[in-house]
């Protein structure tokens, strides 16, 4: 009896192992909306219907130089009970070469200006090139981008593609990353 409850454990351990997003490897179905909060959390296939792109893929477009790479991983924050003084250090963000970070442009809810600013940079990055491959991307396991790419298709970006397992496959796949830095104009 022991032996088998152990054996049933183990089967389970690795059935939840392989499909972290359930027993049956599932996806989560596409929500209407965007993801207001956990962040952290399997997502959908698709957005707006459209597939995620694999590491494969955005490897070719990286190296084909046909699309531009949106990091939308949030910023670090000083924290607001950090003493008057005190020296805030974050530690550098680390994303897919030549990639335009555009921290917290993948939060469910933006204010006005932060959503205008959002087009605003879309339209600069394209060159008003709506259908040019935008790809957004943050860490697997990651809304953000999800709700990035959704906002970009929504505000008339069709060449939006998402990179569902981010910075996370990418290292994985061995690939290198770079420094990012946030646009010194970005609304706060």
């Amino acid at each position: 009896m022991v032996v088998r409850l152990r054996s049933i454990a183990a089967a389970f351990l690795v059935a939840f192992c392989l499909f972290p997003t359930g027993a049956s490897g599932q996806a989560p179905p596409e929500p209407d909306g965007y993801r207001l909060d956990d962040y952290r959390a399997p997502t959908p296939s698709t957005v707006a219907g459209r597939e995620g792109i694999d590491t494969d893929v955005a490897r070719g477009l990286l190296e084909a130089g046909t699309a531009i790479f949106v990091d939308v991983l949030p910023a670090p924050r000083r924290p607001d009970r950090m003493p008057e003084g005190t020296v805030w250090a974050p530690r550098p963000r680390r994303g897919i070469p030549g990639s335009v970070w555009l921290p917290d442009l993948g939060r469910g809810a933006l204010d006005e200006a932060l959503a205008t600013w959002f087009r605003a940079r879309l339209e600069r990055l394209s060159g008003g090139d709506r259908a040019k491959q935008l790809v957004f991307y943050c860490l697997a396991d990651c809304w953000m981008s999800w709700n990035a790419t959704k906002r970009a298709l929504e505000s008339g970006f069709s060449g939006a593609l998402w990179y569902p397992a981010g910075t996370d496959g990418w290292a994985a796949a061995g690939l290198p990353l770079a420094e990012e830095m946030p646009p010194a104009d970005m609304p706060r």
